[in-house]
């Protein structure tokens, strides 16, 4: 059976002159370095996330919509973070999270005033997945 999802993340810079919006689309551990766990109350696996966001980026959609919906950018920038791609940066890992960094070019004029604006302050992925019960995982995991 299939569930909707949905990961709610701040908007960290704004590029004025070229409409360009950058932020986390989605991060997966908290501060203190836990798994988060989103609104349903399930948790995104580094590796599903990833092969997620490559699907987005190779599809014809790779565009941003208000509310998941209403077209209003394009993907211009996008790296899922991972453990092994932050080692292979030499970033500190203290200080990247595991997750996908986006950059969108907003070419919808009223989109980009209500996000100057303060109204829209977040970045929303929505999708699907099939939910898997932990202890499922746990069993399988120890299976060759």
């Amino acid at each position: 059976m299939s569930h909707q999802f949905s990961v709610e993340v701040p908007v960290n810079k704004i590029d004025d002159d070229q409409h360009l919006v950058f932020g986390w689309a989605s991060v997966l551990v908290n501060e203190d370095g836990t798994e988060l766990v989103d609104q349903q109350g399930d948790v995104i696996e580094i590796e599903e996330l990833e092969g997620a966001v490559y699907d987005f980026v190779m599809s014809f959609y790779a565009v941003a919509g208000v509310n998941h919906y209403r077209p209003c950018g394009q993907l211009v920038e996008s790296i899922v973070f991972t453990k092994k791609k932050i080692e292979m940066l030499g970033l500190n890992e203290a200080n990247v999270p595991l997750g996908w960094w986006v950059g969108f070019k907003i070419w919808d004029n009223e989109v980009w005033a209500d996000i100057k604006a303060g109204k829209l302050k977040m970045f929303s992925i929505g999708g699907s997945a099939v939910r898997v019960p932990e202890d499922e995982t746990e069993d399988s995991e120890g299976m060759s």
